[in-house]
């Protein structure tokens, strides 16, 4: 074949496609989930393990400890957990009342804690979860004092890494009668939240805003501020600066239920360099380990966990693999992926209301699908593995905690995750940018 006839690298197939959709419809794609090139990640670093310079831990021995207590810089009742990681945000709308059940049952079986979400608190939530999070967002949907006080700590969002910068949207399909009532919307239409919060705009207002919920809730919970992976390292220093007890950095990997594609694949930065801006300005605050940082975006193994802590973070949070431990994108109903255009394993559409496996659907038949007792048993046993993971590379570098895990730990197998985690080159002692 000669190189004429060869695909265009500046118009490959997909992208001639777009733009012919594009130009047939006249409106921007819509879909759900994360983004989907490929960037530097957790995958391009390895950790070191212990030789003859460091001593290992034996795993059926020696302890090595997993907990986090969350929010001690100016709560009265700090969250304390069992396992380094949490249960992302992910409202009921976007999630079915059986999804939302089987996520609180699994955190609580695990000692960890889950995430309401846009949309307010569901009382079966509630009850499920030992510890939540109430998301406090610009939409303020549902949102009353009274649920504020019934949570156990508060996460201010100020932005996603799907879409940072940018609102929720909740198609018309996934309003219930239910839904729209705790979110006072019409039933059926179209929803898009405000992409910034209606009483302050900026640092300051947002310090005004931490102490009245502070207020509210009596000096009781903890207060996250939440940040989409864009300017990492004065997002933080401003969320510290305006009182938070804990700060989460979403990076670019982080999914969400509908979004412009637009904003998924070109908005934000990868959550792998991410994890080190924001620890190196809780370092320059003299704040790392007092202000607790979690982190979410494309965390998938006990391996990721460790080397998120590894590079400083205190607890990471999972909202796409917790869904796919419930068994979003497996082989089952074949025909309904068919029916959507998809096929298991490449399945991103949650906006649609019609998700074949019942995660992602108010839809009463599809929801049947869904066991939440099942669900909590599946995602427990996923908390799990990773937490064993997580451990079984502490040990093996020698550590008896894994907030022992350190960057001296690891090397990067490229010259990108190098620089961007500042580690050095595997076989070097090279870290790009550093002279």
């Amino acid at each position: 074949m000669s190189d004429d006839n060869k695909t265009s690298a500046t118009y490959p197939p997909r992208v001639i496609a777009e733009i012919q959709r594009a130009a047939k419809e006249g409106i921007y794609e819509i879909r759900g989930a994360g983004a989907k090139r490929s960037v530097p990640n957790f995958d391009d670093l390895v950790f070191l393990g212990a030789s003859m310079s460091r001593y290992p831990l034996e795993g059926y021995r020696e302890r090595c400890d997993t907990d986090v207590t969350i929010g001690a810089r100016h709560a009265s009742k700090p969250i304390k957990l069992d396992i380094p990681i949490t249960i992302a945000g992910m409202s009921f709308g976007a999630l079915g009342a059986n999804a939302k059940k089987a996520l609180g049952l699994a955190a609580t079986a695990m000692g960890t804690s889950t995430t309401t979400g846009d949309g307010g608190m569901t009382q079966e939530e509630r009850e499920a979860s030992k510890t939540l999070v109430y998301q406090y967002l610009p939409s303020r949907y549902g949102m009353t004092p009274d649920q504020l006080r019934q949570a156990d700590a508060i996460e201010v969002v100020v932005g996603q890494g799907a879409k940072p910068g940018g609102g929720g949207m909740l198609l018309g399909q996934k309003i219930t009668d239910r839904v729209a009532g705790m979110r006072t919307l019409p039933t059926g239409i179209d929803q898009r939240s405000a992409c910034r919060h209606p009483d302050w705009t900026g640092p300051d207002d947002l310090e005004i805003k931490i102490r009245e919920l502070r207020e509210i809730t009596n000096w009781e919970k903890p207060i996250y501020v939440k940040v989409g992976a864009t300017r990492t390292r004065y997002d933080v220093m401003l969320s510290v600066k305006a009182g938070a007890d804990a700060v989460v950095v979403d990076g670019m990997q982080g999914g969400t239920a509908a979004t412009q594609d637009v904003f998924i694949e070109d908005v934000g930065i990868p959550t792998l360099p991410a994890v080190r801006l924001a620890v190196d300005a809780l370092k320059e605050l003299d704040m790392h380990r007092k202000v607790q940082l979690i982190v979410s975006g494309g965390i998938r193994t006990g391996g990721d966990v460790a080397k998120a802590l590894a590079l400083g973070a205190d607890a990471v949070s999972i909202g796409m693999a917790a869904l796919m431990a419930l068994n979003c994108n497996a082989p089952l109903y074949e025909e309904d992926y068919a029916a959507l255009g998809t096929a298991p394993g490449a399945c991103h559409m949650c906006h649609t209301g019609r998700c074949p496996v019942g995660i992602t659907t108010q839809d009463p038949e599809l929801e049947k699908r869904l066991d939440p007792e099942e669900g909590a048993r599946r995602l427990r046993n996923y908390l799990s593995t990773l937490t064993m993971e997580c451990q079984t590379l502490a040990r093996a570098c020698g550590k008896s905690h894994v907030h022992n895990l350190e960057p001296e730990d690891m090397v990067a197998l490229t010259v990108e995750a190098a620089a961007m985690a500042q580690v050095p080159l595997a076989g070097t002692d090279w870290i790009p940018g550093r002279s």
